[in-house]
């Protein structure tokens, strides 16, 4: 059967629904079953004195309404003096005390003194429901367009994905599928025997663009410079972080169905898959923006993805100052430190700007080095032209073809890079990255999960725990102190700001710990009134140890950056 022949059978189907359901456009409903019977139409009525049809199409509900004999006058009559009006054809007005509803419709009470009760008044029921089946006449053809628009979108995609595999796997530019993709909604639409506005018809389009090119409702969401984090919790609900608060999106995907095709088409560009059987993912968007995705069974919500964009314009240094983020002390101290060939450690909780830091401080790197990069999801954007990206990459079907960071990262010794820098650690390759900073590849960075300088080293030594090498604890910890040079603590405030609240020196390893000393630190004072945090950046007076090297690899840094009478006020 052609796909012609198919659409008029759906288009017959859709025909005899629409038969069998009441007010349904073009179709004459029947009477409903428990409606009374109306009293034949009064011949010796003139025809403007009969009501006129009721809004609800043919049948019981637009028959002609009879005009009832006059009621005698009771307590509810006007007064003596009020002039009596004509006969007008609109029904008789009802009572406060009313039954609105059920079979009371239309019935009036009898009077408080016993005497006779009013004559029923037929046309207050046949207005209520004339006014009811208008109503309900009205919802159903909003349904029935909808259904039809649905209908239309996806016969739309089908017909294009059918001529799109005929292409033999041809790249075809967006314009010339737009293009298709018009002409095809014109076809289709009149092939259903839709008659839709222009309006309708450009949404069609766009919609159906946006599916087939773009990612759907979230191209909108991806579009928005001021949007930071695009949080998915299933088809109907999508959380986005705009200037640093979290907002209910009135965005929503039309069904489960449609943002599963969204995420395969995420997950499938960059050869990731994403089924039951593995059903957490992470991956990427062209312009390098995070994405992570977790389905069901695992997600009972439906399918949860969220995205981490990042800035079209990569930040500058200037960038960190301007948004109050870091002072330029602090920057000229970090400067000499990346220069200089310091190991460092970007700490800080999720969303507190790591690799935002990572990208700045990678920019100091002379151009003269090679740099290997190695990443769950590539996301680094270094400046530097001798650059070699690494990552990793999940198992196949058949649970085989893992490559991990940790065997990424043996393998980069084998690369004679000058620099590695690693996403982030968040398992064993933690001794293969201190390893690496300890053979001769001074000035490598990376990131990990802390709330503060002390958790940073607490938790690098549980990371070198899960490598699974039985090694004490003595040992790990002189690893640490003479790997780790500085370590820079990133912090989301709760104003929704990004700050660098610490830069902390590693001394190395004292008696059983690992000892640290503070050079920079933000103070808070207090909340405005406007919600923005309040406090100031401070050096701490501690001299750094580490001067001797930087000094050593041609890299002055002013000692009157470290006296605490420099103290950098933030604007509230």
């Amino acid at each position: 059967m052609s796909l012609l022949d198919r659409v008029q059978q759906k288009s017959q189907q859709a025909a005899g629904q629409q038969g069998a359901n009441p007010g349904a456009p073009g179709v004459p409903p029947s009477a409903p079953p428990a409606a009374p019977p109306v009293p034949p139409p009064t011949p010796a009525l003139p025809p403007q004195q009969q009501m006129p049809p009721a809004p609800g199409g043919a049948g019981l509900l637009s028959r002609t309404q009879p005009q009832q004999a006059p009621v005698q006058q009771t307590a509810l009559a006007a007064p003596p003096e009020t002039p009596s009006l004509p006969p007008q054809p609109s029904p008789a007005p009802q009572d406060e005390e009313d039954v609105a509803g059920g079979a009371g419709w239309g019935v009036r009470k009898a009077p408080a003194d016993g005497g006779e009760a009013p004559a029923q008044q037929p046309q207050t029921r046949q207005t209520l429901l004339s006014r009811t089946g208008g109503i309900s006449t009205v919802t159903q053809r909003q349904n029935a367009a909808g259904a039809s628009f649905q209908n239309l979108r996806q016969l739309v995609k089908q017909r294009l994905v059918g001529e799109m595999a005929e292409e033999e796997d041809i790249a075809l530019p967006p314009h010339v599928i737009r293009q298709r993709i018009e002409e095809l909604v014109g076809e289709i639409s009149a092939e259903l025997n839709l008659n839709l506005t222009r309006v309708d018809r450009q949404r069609a389009v766009e919609s159906i663009v946006q599916d087939v090119i773009g990612f759907g409702p979230l191209d909108s969401l991806i579009a928005d410079p001021n949007i930071s984090e695009i949080m998915i919790n299933g088809p109907s609900q999508i959380y986005i972080e705009h200037a640093g608060k979290l907002v209910l999106s009135e965005v929503q995907f039309e069904s489960s169905e449609q943002l599963m095709q969204v995420i395969d088409k995420i997950v499938s560009s960059i050869g990731r898959r994403i089924d039951e059987s593995s059903p957490m993912v992470d991956a990427r968007l062209k312009d390098g923006s995070r994405v992570n995705v977790i389905i069901p069974p695992l997600a009972l919500c439906g399918p949860t993805m969220t995205i981490r964009k990042f800035a079209k314009e990569r930040y500058q240094t200037n960038d960190l100052i301007r948004f109050g983020s870091v002072t330029d002390d602090m920057l000229t101290f970090l400067r000499a430190c990346v220069r200089g060939h310091l190991n460092m450690i970007v700490s800080g909780g999720t969303g507190s700007g790591k690799t935002t830091t990572l990208n700045i401080l990678s920019a100091f790197i002379p151009d003269t080095e090679r740099i290997v990069t190695i990443e769950d999801a590539a996301e680094l954007q270094l400046q530097q032209d001798h650059v070699i990206t690494l990552e990793s990459r999940p198992a196949n079907v058949e649970g085989k073809g893992r490559i991990a960071i940790r065997d990424l990262l043996m393998n980069a010794l084998r690369m004679r890079p000058d620099r590695i820098v690693v996403g982030e650690c968040r398992g064993g390759e933690a001794l293969d990255m201190l390893q690496a900073m300890n053979t001769g590849h001074d000035g490598s960075m990376t990131t990990i999960h802390a709330n503060n300088p002390h958790d940073c080293i607490a938790r690098l030594e549980t990371l070198v725990l899960m490598a699974g090498a039985e090694l004490p604890a003595r040992a790990i910890r002189e690893q640490i102190g003479s790997a780790v040079h500085l370590i820079t603590q990133q912090s989301r405030l709760r104003d929704g700001t990004r700050k660098m609240t610490s830069i902390t020196e590693v001394l190395g390893k004292v008696g059983d710990t690992v000892k640290t000393q503070e050079i920079f630190t933000f103070k808070q004072t207090g909340i405005g009134e406007d919600g923005k945090v309040l406090g100031y950046f401070t050096p701490t007076g501690n001299i750094p140890r580490i001067l001797r090297k930087l000094r050593a690899e041609g890299e002055d840094v002013p000692e009157e950056i470290f006296d605490p009478s420099r103290v950098s006020k933030l604007a509230s």
